[in-house]
């Protein structure tokens, strides 16, 4: 039987650095880094090509090396306030210190050096502007990778750990169980993607198993006792206009995060993954759902005249309702059968009037889709009113800001999705109550992007590298 000092269930940012950060602070640490995808050489997503959903067991996009991560276009941001929750559970300085670490590691690996959003004077404006209209901007630092760039870092990384260290990668193997004694780890229960079934020992587990393994974190943590709580559903569409109604904020901050709590509902509205001259896409979930999101290319040759941004409304839903990823996939579910699979687009002057975009509406519109197989039709048969209705009035607001955002030919695509796994409670070094557990990432609930998951895993490879 096969003896590790650390087994590290996931392979995205949170497992990735889990391992760097174990590197640095205990070298001579024997440890296993385990995904149920594949190395990254290796994944591919058929319907990127065809834009058809071949049901890949296990999903391309979810899972392996890089994790969901791995088909962004690797916005990493340098503010703690955006893209989870650390500095509560670390402090803000102790947060920020190990975003910075995590940016070296990027920028060692082969990340762009240009941060955009540094104009202090320009974003003071902003905001001074913004609050006129109750919105409020978050400031927020941001290197971007670029789509074509992203797998490439990441990639670098596994090369590294793979090829120069003692960490030990495996693919396509699943982790079964936990096992616990007397409240300490003592094992992890394994099976190959092939049906082989072993066991491992260790003294130390790290679970970052992303939103790919959310669900399996989450039966398991309640199989073992361990309590979790409702993360915020967020839900909504993907806006696209021409870069001539974004540029101005684009230009000095590439992501405008903006928040605004919608007047009717008072629920929070908020804007998410920006891309400056970007295209939008398609993306297949497991289950062959699709959702819509959005990326850009740091090569200017293939940029394009369209910005585009996710507009999200949060909820935070209370007990007995637990099951916000099924929430979210039913709405992604509706949007499909109505367009028969691919994703939705409506104007939104066709909305606001009660009416479907057709194909002659659409060829109407000043704003080109970049998604060519995007199918017309009515976002008020998908999406709730309270989220249709908040999303309206915060588009209303935001043109205040960006003039012209407010127009017929402004483009809605839905759904977007986030799905954001239910929390596991952790204490402030990311521990459960089981000896030797520890939960991180975005599948822990904890985060919800690359740097703060990231961040996580540097801040677990230090704790343990401490106690060992």
């Amino acid at each position: 039987m096969e003896n590790f000092d650390v087994v590290i269930i996931g392979a995205g940012p949170a497992g990735i650095f889990t391992a760097l950060g174990l590197l640095k602070h205990w070298p001579d640490c024997k440890a296993l880094v385990i995904d149920s995808g594949k190395s990254i050489k290796t994944r591919t997503c058929p319907a990127r090509k065809t834009g058809v959903c071949v049901h890949c067991k296990p999903c391309a996009i979810m899972h392996g090396w890089a994790g969901a991560g791995a088909f962004s276009d690797g916005k990493l941001s340098l503010n703690h306030e955006v893209g989870g929750h650390i500095s509560s559970y670390l402090g803000e300085r102790r947060a920020d210190e190990l975003i910075k670490q995590a940016d070296e590691l990027y920028l060692h690996f082969g990340a762009s050096e240009q941060v955009h959003g540094m104009n202090e004077k320009r974003i003071d404006e902003i905001q001074y502007e913004a609050s006129k209209y109750n919105i409020k901007l978050i400031p927020c630092p941001v290197r971007h990778l670029g789509t074509e760039n992203s797998m490439k870092v990441l990639g670098a990384m596994e090369d590294y750990i793979q090829n120069d260290t003692k960490i030990e990668f495996r693919e396509l193997t699943s982790a079964s169980n936990i096992i616990v004694e007397n409240n300490h780890v003592v094992g992890l229960n394994l099976e190959t993607q092939k049906g082989e079934k072993y066991t491992v020992h260790c003294k130390y587990i790290v679970a970052g198993p992303g939103r790919g393994g959310a669900d399996w974190l989450t039966n398991e943590v309640n199989r073992l006792g361990l309590q979790t709580t409702n993360n915020e559903v967020d839900i909504g569409v993907r806006v696209e206009v021409p870069n001539s109604i974004m540029d101005h904020l684009t230009k000095d901050l590439y992501e405008a995060k903006l928040v605004y709590y919608s007047d009717t509902y008072e629920n929070k509205v908020r804007t998410f993954c920006m891309n400056p001259s970007g295209e939008v896409s398609q993306e297949y979930y497991e289950g062959g759902i699709a959702v819509v999101n959005g990326h850009s290319y740091e090569d200017s040759k293939l940029k394009t005249k369209n910005t585009n941004f996710a507009m999200l409304v949060s909820t935070t839903f209370t007990e007995p309702f637990n099951q916000p990823i099924k929430y979210g996939r039913y709405i992604a579910q509706l949007a499909n059968m109505l367009t028969g699979g691919p994703i939705m687009v409506q104007r939104l002057g066709d909305l606001l009037k009660g009416r479907r975009t057709t194909k002659s509406r659409l060829a109407k519109s000043t704003t080109i889709p970049t998604l060519h197989t995007a199918v017309p039709g009515d976002l008020s048969f998908v999406l709730p009113p309270r989220h249709l209705t908040s999303i309206v009035e915060a588009l209303k607001a935001f043109d205040n800001l960006a003039p012209g955002l407010y127009s017929k030919n402004t483009l809605l695509y839905g759904v977007e999705v986030k799905f954001y796994s239910s929390k596991v409670l952790v204490d402030n070094e990311f521990k459960t109550k089981v000896d030797g557990l520890y939960c991180i990432g975005d599948g822990a609930g904890v985060t919800r992007g690359l740097m703060q998951a990231s961040a996580t895993g540097l801040s677990v490879a230090e704790t343990i590298s401490h106690i060992k």
